[in-house]
């Protein structure tokens, strides 16, 4: 399994030149006016992780696989969007695809990059992007109803998802995010969200765009913007679109001298794919052999058989016991072979929880 990350803002606050940067191709075109991004940008970015590269180190492997992260960009939304205006919701149906949300707003100010409503706010930005998103999803789930209703004649299972679904519109007509509906939990909604993959049920990241002076030192947009993700309890990420551009093509030296002059340590993918897995609740676990060392993503809480069948599923269904070693433990001792006689190598079961930087080999028989 794989991180996708949906990318989403107004016109001209940063998106496409985020995008640009963080996938290190120009495939997105970063213009001065609305509407530059005319069809959906996605690109898979290698996750940075320097315990992979460690352990590379100490094994000396033929290749290095990194998880991933899929990004989707799609055009700027406006104002009734989901009406057509602009260019509409068409591309929203990708955001669907995706395991989170990035909201880019603006917080920097700047005369000379135009902003869509003629002032910088981003509370007012993360308003008008939720809003279209909702009025996308009640669009969804009003046709999902109608189907319903057609279909009931007296089926008992189905009245009570057709109830759901009836009390979830009313709440997000109300202007709420399907997230924070309270019975999103019940067996019903969950099926009724996994069929209509509802935008507004994904977890949100709000991300600060600021210019190369908000990097070190929170302005007041940032401000707002880190109170209002607490209020709604969802992780803010502070990044610069134009110091990611300007990192593409830097070898690592470079790149961290050209970030300590800003004030920071971590680049903005560091930081968005780092909030990403910790709003989703995602670890990584490593297979290191001669032939390739790889990062494997999971879901944290995950047992032994369900990680091993990330892998392939035949692991997970004829899973017999999984060899482990802590991270810390591999590094220490620098070789599978001193760590199985330094007493580190542990034999776990079925009912193991993986935990994040386990060195794992799995054993199976179908």
């Amino acid at each position: 399994m794989g991180l996708s990350i949906g990318i989403v803002g107004l016109p001209n606050v940063g998106k496409s030149t985020l995008f640009n940067a963080l996938t290190k191709a120009q495939n997105a075109e970063a213009a001065n006016y609305p509407f530059c991004t005319i069809e959906p940008n996605k690109a898979i970015v290698p996750v940075p992780d320097v315990r992979l590269d460690k352990l590379a180190e100490l094994v000396n492997p033929a290749r290095i696989v990194n998880s991933t992260v899929d990004f989707v960009d799609i055009a700027g939304l406006v104002k009734g969007a989901s009406k057509g205006e602009g260019l509409g919701n068409q591309f929203l149906s990708n955001i669907r695809e995706t395991d989170a949300v990035l909201e880019v707003v603006r917080c920097f100010d700047n005369g000379d990059v135009v902003h869509v409503d003629g002032s910088v706010d981003p509370l007012r930005d993360i308003e008008v992007i939720e809003t279209e998103l909702i009025l996308a999803d009640v669009q969804a789930l009003e046709k999902k109803i109608e189907r319903l209703q057609k279909s009931l004649k007296g089926d008992k299972n189905l009245k009570i998802i057709l109830d759901d679904a009836e009390a979830l519109l009313k709440f997000m007509n109300d202007g709420n995010l399907a997230l924070s509906f309270p019975e999103k939990d019940k067996e019903s909604l969950k099926e009724l969200f996994n069929e209509l993959r509802l935008m507004t049920s994904k977890k949100i990241i709000y991300c600060a765009n600021v210019d190369e002076e908000g990097l070190a030192e929170d302005n007041d947009y940032v401000k707002a913007v880190k109170k209002y993700g607490e209020s709604k309890g969802a992780d803010v990420v502070k990044i610069s679109a134009k110091v990611e551009e300007e990192l593409v093509g830097l070898e690592d030296k470079e790149r961290e001298e050209f970030l300590e002059s800003y004030g920071v340590k971590e680049s903005g993918l560091e930081k968005i794919i780092k909030t990403g897995f910790h709003t989703l609740g995602l670890i990584s676990y490593f297979t290191a052999g001669p032939k390739e060392v790889k990062a494997w993503t999971i879901h944290r809480g995950w047992k032994a058989p369900q990680a091993a069948g990330v892998i392939h599923t035949d692991f997970e269904k004829g899973f017999i016991r999984a060899e482990v070693i802590g991270y810390e433990d591999y590094i220490k001792y620098k070789s599978e072979a001193a760590c199985k006689a330094a007493g580190v190598m542990r034999i776990e079961g079925k009912e193991y929880l993986v935990n994040d930087g386990d060195v794992m080999h799995f054993l199976f028989n179908v």
